[in-house]
């Protein structure tokens, strides 16, 4: 980040109050991706499904990355802001799908000791990540603040009726979002070995 970002990002860290310090947001945000590392191998290790909890999981961890693909394309990082699509509900769809494709993976799993992992990781985490992305947007969209006002951040309340365009495999592409669902086919077949052969 430039020295005249930080500043704005210090400024309107002052200006919005944050439910989170930002030296802390700062500090959980670079250890998003080593937390990630961690995450796969408690789900490794910690994971005990039966036929019942993949039948049951799969389908919600299909839900999650259905909405993590319908965001990213529509989104075009740091060059406009998405309003249309998932964007026209909420200003995180790509978090409230990665938030249900957890959930997926952790039914179909079967651990009370990964799910309680993963709300930890997901409110200690990825909320402050959330709020710290919301700083940087509004430095880079001056039009951030009234879309922040109208919609909400998770829980869809009604559509906005943004003006993003139609869902665009370039940009799906592009964002590289194809890597969760090569993420999410590991899983499974994770699932399944863990299933029947150990």
């Amino acid at each position: 980040m430039l020295r005249s970002e930080s500043a704005d990002a210090d400024q309107i860290g002052r200006a919005i109050p944050l439910s989170f310090p930002k030296p802390y947001a700062d500090g959980v945000a670079r250890l998003r991706v080593p937390g990630g590392f961690i995450l796969l191998i408690a789900f490794a290790w910690l994971a005990h499904p039966s036929p019942a909890s993949i039948a049951a999981g799969l389908p919600v961890a299909g839900v999650g990355l259905a909405i993590r693909a319908w965001a990213a394309g529509h989104l075009e990082k740091n060059q406009t802001l998405a309003t249309g699509g998932p964007y026209a509900w909420v200003r995180n769809p790509l978090y409230i799908g990665t938030l249900i494709a957890a959930a997926g993976f952790v039914i179909a799993a079967r651990s009370w000791i990964l799910a309680a992992l993963f709300a930890a990781v997901f409110l200690l985490v990825y909320l402050p990540v959330v709020e710290l992305e919301e700083q940087h947007l509004r430095t880079l969209f001056p039009q951030y603040a009234a879309y922040a006002q109208r919609v909400p951040s998770f829980l869809p309340r009604g559509r906005f009726g943004g003006s993003g365009g139609r869902f665009a495999l370039r940009r799906y592409l592009r964002n590289e979002e194809y890597l969760a669902a090569l993420g999410a086919l590991l899983g499974t077949a994770w699932l399944l070995l863990r299933l029947f052969w150990f």
